[in-house]
């Protein structure tokens, strides 16, 4: 539910959409989620269900989890503490000096 709400394809999916969406028969995912909603992750919000405060930092941790390896800085890629995310122009700056790097070799 996190990813799709990212993505924009659903913020309050039903049962039914989520079943689809994750291939499994609605009724085997209706008891998960009841629970989720128990353990305080999921809200009713209409026909649907949309992720609370908890919910949607279970979903930031499980997808920063999944896709780590995914979303690792490559070789010679900045990483989140680089000075470049300090303002625009020290992004254009670093990007600029890689690109000038990788012209002398």
């Amino acid at each position: 539910m996190y990813w799709m709400s990212a993505e924009g394809l659903a913020d309050d999916p039903t049962a039914g959409a989520l079943a689809s969406f994750l291939a499994v028969p609605a009724d085997t995912l209706g008891p998960y989620l009841e629970r989720c909603v128990a353990d305080g992750y999921l809200k009713p919000a209409g026909a649907g269900y949309s992720l609370t405060e908890s919910g949607e930092q279970a979903g930031k941790r499980g997808f920063a989890d999944e896709f780590a390896e995914l979303t690792k800085p490559g070789h010679g890629e900045c990483d989140e503490d680089c000075w470049c995310h300090d303002s625009l122009e020290a992004a254009a700056e670093c990007s600029g000096s890689k690109v000038a790097s990788h012209a002398h070799n």
